[in-house]
């Protein structure tokens, strides 16, 4: 049914794969055994409402699955992608390198602002796998609640704290990063989008001045927020590397652009450049 709406066949398998566990705990001991009547009649509902509302998969089951965890996510937040670990492998990377002591206490070692935070996928993902203490900002109350909602899922509540801010504007002039970070909303408006996508918050998604508002913004500010020799991190939109390179020469050196597996340029990072 999945693959006759448009659905392309090994997303649909996916797909449906995903419903099966969520919905009615399967297990390879039901791939064998077959499944009961009712949890048929469950899967089939909720395929009928993916094809007809075209309603995301995670959104219908309430959760994502990003770096070996599964997080809660609601249409008031992005689904975490792919492209998405990209940055986070190299933020966790670049932070291990920054890390003086690896036991540190809490509070004293690396410190992590992870600006347009959504669901807390970044900010939670690299507290879990650093000794760094991360600070979410978002605009949205409603994506802070979920965010608020997948660090206590993960018991990380001394390392990842969320705060509502619309970019800087509640970050405190004292307060110093190691590290800044930002899946920013990248889609130019006048982009269209498929179907599934427009579930997704148009607040997390879309850029003014075609695309690159809140890269330069972010860039801007950046530099008096972090520590000397601290590192900007973006995730990219297809075709803004150059672009964003240029709005990041005037504070920051050491530039490194990074492909995805389909070899676009996916992200890019720098160090504040200390005069």
């Amino acid at each position: 049914m999945l693959t006759d709406a448009g659905i392309e066949p090994n997303e649909a398998k996916i797909e449906v794969k995903m419903l099966l566990e969520h919905f009615c705990k399967y297990t390879e001991k039901d791939r064998l055994m077959g499944l009961e009547p009712e949890n048929i009649e469950i899967v089939e509902a909720k395929v009928q409402e993916r094809i007809k509302t075209r309603m995301p998969v995670q959104y219908l089951i309430g959760e994502a699955y990003f770096m070996g965890e599964f997080f809660k996510v609601t249409p008031d937040v992005l689904i975490p992608r792919d492209e998405t670990e990209i940055l986070v492998r190299r933020a966790i990377d670049i932070i291990k390198i920054l890390t003086p002591t690896p036991t540190l206490p809490v509070g004293e070692g690396v410190s992590v602002l992870d600006i347009g935070t959504g669901s807390g996928c970044i900010a939670c993902t690299i507290a879990k796998n650093t000794d760094a203490t991360v600070l979410g900002v978002d605009i949205s109350s409603d994506a802070l609640r979920v965010a608020l909602d997948n660090v206590t899922k993960l018991g990380i509540n001394n390392r990842a704290f969320f705060r509502k801010s619309n970019l800087f504007e509640k970050v405190r002039a004292e307060e110093k990063f190691d590290m800044i970070i930002s899946n920013p909303p990248y889609i130019p408006a006048n982009y269209e989008f498929e179907p599934e996508v427009l579930h997704e918050p148009k607040l997390a998604l879309i850029a003014e001045e075609n695309g690159l508002e809140f890269y330069r913004k972010i860039t801007e500010q950046a530099p008096e927020f972090l520590k000397p020799d601290g590192v900007l991190m973006f995730e990219l939109g297809i075709g803004e590397a150059e672009l964003v390179k240029a709005f990041m020469e005037k504070d920051f050196e050491d530039i490194k652009i990074e492909k995805d597996l389909a070899g676009i340029e996916r992200i890019i990072y720098g160090k504040r450049r200390c005069l």
